[in-house]
């Protein structure tokens, strides 16, 4: 068949993303060459009719407001340069697939062939030197590569298809230096200890030769990354000199003494083993008796009593922290949506709903020139943005709530970034059934394809990287599909699917050969049963491509059927794929062929054992250079060190809100200015309420771990527990998981001693709190040729509260009292946990009684930091009445809160009052606050930008009251919502809870497509529910990922269907009903011309739209709107005027229209909400417009108001939300639309 191309470029006044580029190229590459910057998008489809190729140009592939299109490529002058740039064959591209998706969905035939590619076109006078430097900068060569400009005869792929894997003939023969040799050839992550234990157990108990997938199954399953390998050496010799470490080790022993000796056991001395030992110790004195313990190898996972409707019931609370070090490095969008995607899948695989997520980073810093950038390195600043994104766009896809978003700054991190996703999910202990598998259980993979992307992915991890290895990895890096994810998450929600698992294992490190292979001790698996993405994969290629979003789960044979039902209801793939047996072997079978077989005793051995002496050295003293400056100068220095200055421009592109059941925004106070330091969110219970919620919080200072890791862990936990206590959680109902990231060891003692120090601290801090790590991720390869990361130990610390126990951040009111609390510290500048413990009940004491407005857990930036802080949320200011030195004022306080209280606390030092003025008081000292907020927010705008100047343009205030209340002509008590869900939709949940919260009965509807008759069906089905329906809700989210190049065209495509177009005019034309659409939902709507038309059209220039936020990133916050009018039944209960603080999401939520149409609009009262600042006026100013709307539009309606889509998502306030924010929150749209009925 014919390729077909087509080019779409973005019209200038909506080119965000060339804008962007150029921006780039003009600051970081400092390149005054270009002047100019176009980004045209080429598209590629094959197996596809011409007309209907046609029919997608302006609907699919464009959007004719914003976009202009081309069949040829747009001539270029003579002086500007061309190139394009598309993935590497194998790397998923979500473009391209939505395109090919979304075509399918308007069709209803099986998709096409689509291949994408980016045209840069650069203007200006640019030598050929600048050229490749652009290009180094734009092509990551990890993940894409330079496209040539010419058409393709074909997009098929003409694949190799292997037939074979290679037998190793001679390997049971070889030497020591061969086997050496062999490591090397082959690239292998196991040392030479290991291959020898190999070849021993081939030579000697199997009597043969191994094969290359069962040599490269190995090397994954003994890797570092999958089996701790490090952390599991035998450690012998111990030399510590510093005294009190000293004694922390001989605590150790003593609990080995006890724990394992006297108990008959012999368990070797390792990190592992310490890292584990302080939970072993606290549960064997009868604490942690709420431990949730099984066989399977999911997340830390904790029984927690849930009010739900006010009654109590048995749930599981489930959490767990992953590393995506070295794929971040390398490919830092792909590595940080996999670092969240593997840390979902963990909790996930426990069968849990996974609702709230915490990103904690570690950079170099990523303000400095390119110039400083180390050969073989991605510049710090692309490591850190792209990154953002990544993980942001997977987060955001998903319908996870990030609470919490904070970057570490320290040099080291330039060896390797840091990329951690902490995440929480939970359950009703009734869904979740854990047994051993037996005998002819059957094992179904569950979701995503394989491809070759992310083979060798957790052994490219487990190696330290030099400028030679880092050309080698590029296959090692994996790509995520975020909507494939999202349909897990539903389908394990869903508590009948849940209870037919016997066991679940997700799809990380090693693949096939480890997420089923350890399922049981027998398995026989069929390679050739799993899907793949394309054709060309060996046997090899399929038992360890560690492709993303894929779950393995066991089920009886009985259940088989029935489970797969389920999937494929929820639109997901699943695929018998093995059995279990009784003989304790993993085997696997591919084309005819037995290409592993292997005794589970050998492959649990984790290779030949290691053995290694540590010496600890001695600490370093850490304090920061005393300064003679002034007060004021000192004061400037700090708010804007990098590890205290405003972070506002990474957090906000992360969706805190998605769920409804964020009890915390990241930033509170009117202005969302004041950092929370722990987040907090309602267990996600579905069919009622509950006031039930966990908090979490972490704790690490890297200054302070690089001089002392003893000190450095220990300040960890402390601090991290501190931060739940100041939010409302309890240090007697808490636990605690960490993250390891160390150098690579390199058999020097004195690098071991790093780790050991580390642990050692930590278990002296569990040990004093009584609260124990139950989990935990290692990764010891932080290290670049001659530079290493800081010794790092973060620590998580979680726990559960009510939601009328929070306490957020920011001053409340000015007059109230503020306090200090401090535990003491001994001579080494340990704290005292006696001390600590008494400090966390006094503040657990107060909070309880409802004495605390306002907390904060003094952390790097000491007091000076956390007033200033507390002061901006509100725009109060603080008159110090008690003084201290520099370090009191400017350090870290370990375990030490400010408390602030309306009423006296007499057991307390008060340290000053909150003032009404923006201004800092101390001594005879006056602090401007604007000046301060000024540098603390400027530090980290050329890097991650929130503020952009405001335009200079009136914005008039609309108004359109009506007194008269429509009503529909049929009375019905319960109206019926139909809301349709599209992969990548993620509101569904919210917005059906707010319809039944209303009175409603809300039916949610999958769209299924894998197949053409998937489509079909879905056509029929949902134009039939239609007819049974009063409202068609259409939620938020990123259906299909808001590609290609532009959102809602998945649910375009679909709801442009000739029958459904019918059924949706009969219901708005012949049965007064209603429609809306939030978010994605509203992007739906007036492109399909619903509003402001009422009707479905084709659409034109002269149409309105939504495009992207002139910011160029997703935006994620509180907005203040104001009803402009209420004539729609859906605010027919408001008051033109009233203003509401709801929730946005979005990356494209621009309402752009030509003048003429917003005039007509407003004059027919079809301008529903406007968004406003804190005076209520209508706003240009992007912190309360935050997308540039044309007369700060944020919801319209169709003429006669019965059609209403709105950007604000009002459906994710319920009680308890949002609780640092002030406003009314709760927007009754939901209730308006049911009493419109009534």
């Amino acid at each position: 068949m014919s390729v077909y191309r087509i080019y779409v470029e973005k019209k200038p006044e909506f080119a965000v993303e060339a804008a962007g580029v150029l921006s780039d190229l003009q600051t970081v590459l400092m390149l005054d060459c270009v002047t100019g910057v176009r980004v045209v998008n080429r598209y590629d489809v094959e197996r596809i009719d011409k007309a209907d190729f046609d029919n997608a140009r302006f609907t699919i592939f464009s959007e004719p407001q914003v976009d202009c299109v081309y069949d040829e490529l747009p001539p270029i002058a003579e002086t500007e340069r061309m190139f394009a740039v598309e993935y590497l064959p194998g790397q998923f591209d979500q473009r391209a697939d939505s395109c090919a998706q979304c075509i399918s969905l308007s069709t209803a035939k099986e998709q096409p062939v689509v291949r994408t590619a980016r045209i840069y076109i650069l203007s200006g006078s640019i030598p050929d030197q600048a050229l490749e430097q652009i290009k180094h900068y734009l092509v990551n060569p990890v993940e894409s590569r330079l496209a040539s400009l010419e058409k393709p005869d074909t997009l098929e792929t003409s694949y190799e298809i292997p037939t074979v894997v290679e037998t190793l003939d001679g390997f049971t023969s070889l030497d020591t230096a061969g086997l050496a040799a062999f490591v090397t050839r082959y690239g292998l992550a196991m040392d030479t200890d290991d291959i020898a234990f190999c070849q021993s157990y081939f030579r000697d108990e199997e009597h043969r030769d191994p094969t290359i997938t069962e040599i490269r199954m190995i090397d994954t399953y003994w890797s570092d990354h999958c089996r701790h390998t490090t952390f599991l050496t035998n450690i012998g010799k111990v030399q510590i000199d510093t005294p009190y470490i000293r004694k922390s080790f001989e605590k150790y022993l003593e609990l080995r003494d006890r724990l394992y000796v006297k108990q008959g056991k012999d368990k070797p001395m390792s990190l592992m083993d310490l890292a584990v030992i302080g939970a072993k110790a606290l549960k064997a004195d009868g604490l942690l008796n709420d431990l949730d313990e099984s066989d399977e190898i999911n997340a830390c996972t904790v029984k927690i009593t849930v009010d739900v409707d006010g009654k109590d019931e048995d749930w599981l609370l489930l959490f767990k922290n992953e590393t995506h070090n070295h794929p971040t490095e390398i490919e830092p969008f792909g590595g940080a949506a996999t670092c969240l995607g593997g840390a979902i899948r963990d909790p996930l695989s426990g069968r849990s709903y996974v609702y709230q997520a915490m990103r904690v980073t570690g950079a170099a810093d990523p303000t400095v020139p390119l110039s400083q950038t180390m050969a073989g390195k991605l510049p710090q600043r692309k490591i850190v943005t792209t990154a953002a994104a990544g993980y942001s766009s997977y987060g955001n896809q998903i319908g996870l709530a990030t609470g919490h978003v904070a970057e570490v700054y320290h040099p080291g991190y330039a060896a390797k970034r840091m990329e951690i996703g902490a995440v929480l999910g939970a359950a009703p202990a009734k869904n979740v059934v854990r047994e051993c598998p037996d005998p002819d259980d059957v094992v179904i993979l569950l979701g995503g394809r394989t491809g070759r992307d992310g083979c060798g992915g957790a052994t490219g991890s487990s190696k330290s990287h030099t400028m030679d290895s880092l050309e080698s990895c590029g296959a090692e890096v994996q790509k995520g599909n975020a909507p494939i994810e999202r349909k897990l998450q539903r389908l394990f929600r869903n508590g009948e699917a849940t209870r037919l698992i016997r066991r679940c294992n997700d799809f990380g490190a090693g693949g096939v050969s480890v997420a089923i292979g350890e399922l049981a001790d027998g398995l026989e698996i069929n390679l050739d049963a799993v899907p793949k993405k394309y054709d060309g994969l060996d046997g090899t290629e399929l038992a360890i491509s560690e492709s993303q979003e894929r779950m393995a789960v066991v089920v009886a044979p009985g259940n088989v059927d029935r489970f797969i039902q389920f999937a494929h209801e929820e639109n997901l793939e699943a695929t018998v794929v093995a059995k279990v047996t009784a003989l304790p072997r993993l085997v696997m079978y591919w084309n005819g062929s037995r290409i592993v077989d292997l005794s589970r005793a050998f492959l649990n051995s984790n290779g030949a054992p290691k053995h290694t002496d540590i010496e600890i050295e001695a600490p370093k003293s850490w304090a920061r250079p005393r300064s003679n400056a002034p007060l004021v100068q000192k004061w400037r220095e700090m708010m804007e060190n990098l590890n205290v200055c405003s972070q506002k421009g990474l957090v906000e592109r992360f969706d805190s809100t998605i769920g409804a059941g964020s009890v915390l925004m990241p930033f509170g106070g009117k202005t969302q200015l004041s950092p929370a330091q722990a987040m907090v969110a309602k267990l996600p219970v579905l069919g009622g309420e509950t006031t039930t919620c966990s908090v979490m919080g972490w704790g690490f200072n890297p200054d302070l771990s690089a001089a002392s890791p003893y000190h450095g862990a220990i300040n960890a936990v402390v601090e991290s527990v501190a931060k739940v206590v100041a939010a409302g959680g309890s240090h007697t109902h808490c636990w605690l998981t960490f993250q390891e990231y160390f150098e690579r060891t390199k058999g020097d003692p004195k690098r071991w001693g790093k780790p050991l120090s580390a642990l050692l601290g930590a278990l002296e801090a569990q040990l004093g709190l009584g609260i124990g790590s139950i989990g935990g991720k290692d990764s010891m390869s932080g290290s670049f040729e001659n530079l290493d990361v800081p010794p790092t130990l973060v620590s998580f610390a979680v726990s559960t509260t009510r939601t009328d126990r929070v306490v957020s951040t920011e001053f409340k009111h000015a007059g109230n009292k503020v306090y200090i609390i401090t535990p003491c510290f001994d001579e080494n500048k340990v704290p005292q946990f006696d001390s600590v413990r008494e400090v966390f009940g006094t503040v657990e004491k107060l909070i309880a009684e409802g004495k605390v407005a306002s907390a904060w857990t003094i952390g790097y930036g000491g007091v000076c930091e956390g007033i200033t802080k507390m002061c901006l949320g509100n725009r109060l200011g603080f008159d110090f009445s008690a003084t201290f030195d520099d370090a009191a004022l400017f350090e870290p306080l370990c375990g030490g809160f400010i408390l602030e209280s309306a009423e006296d606390l007499p057991n307390l030092p008060c340290i000053g009052t909150v003032s009404p003025d923006y201004l800092i008081h101390y001594g005879f000292d006056r602090i401007d606050l604007n000046d301060i907020q000024e540098i603390w927010e400027k530090k980290l705008q050329s890097v991650f930008p929130y503020l952009l100047k405001t335009p200079e343009k009136p914005v008039p205030e609309y108004s359109f009251a009506v007194s008269d209340r429509m009503q529909a002509k049929a009375k019905i008590a319960a109206p019926r919502v139909l809301i349709p869900v599209f992969p990548g939709n993620n509101c569904e949940y919210d917005t059906a809870r707010a319809f039944e919260r209303a009175g409603a009965q809300a039916e949610i509807f999958i769209v299924r497509n894998l197949t053409a008759a998937d489509i079909e069906e879905s056509v029929a089905q949902f134009a039939q529910r239609i007819a049974q329906s009063q409202i068609i809700a259409i939620p938020g989210g990123f259906s299909g990922g808001d590609e290609p190049d532009g959102s809602g065209k998945f649910i375009t495509a679909f709801l442009r269907n000739p029958r459904i177009k019918d059924a949706v005019h009969d219901l708005l034309k012949n049965r007064d009903g209603l429609m809306c659409g939030i978010c994605n939902g509203f992007q739906a709507l007036i492109k399909l011309g619903l509003v402001p038309y009422g009707e479905i059209r084709d659409m034109d220039e002269s149409c309105a739209t939504l495009t992207f936020n002139t910011i160029g990133r997703h935006q994620s916050g509180l907005v203040r709107t104001r009803v402009a009018s209420n004539k729609s039944p859906w605010l027919a209960g408001m008051q033109v005027g009233d203003i509401h603080t709801v929730a946005i999401s979005h990356g494209e939520g621009r309402f752009v229209a030509p003048q003429g149409l917003i005039d007509q609009l407003a004059s027919n009262g079809q301008i529903a909400t406007q968004y406003v600042d804190l005076e209520g006026r209508p706003s240009l100013d992007i912190r309360y417009n935050p997308n540039h709307s044309f007369d700060a539009v944020e919801g319209i309606t169709s003429p006669d108001g019965r059609v209403f889509g709105k950007m604000a998502h009002s459906e994710r306030y319920a009680n308890g939300t949002f609780q640092n924010v002030p406003g009314e929150k709760f927007q009754d749209i939901f209730g308006n639309a049911v009493r419109y009925y009534r």
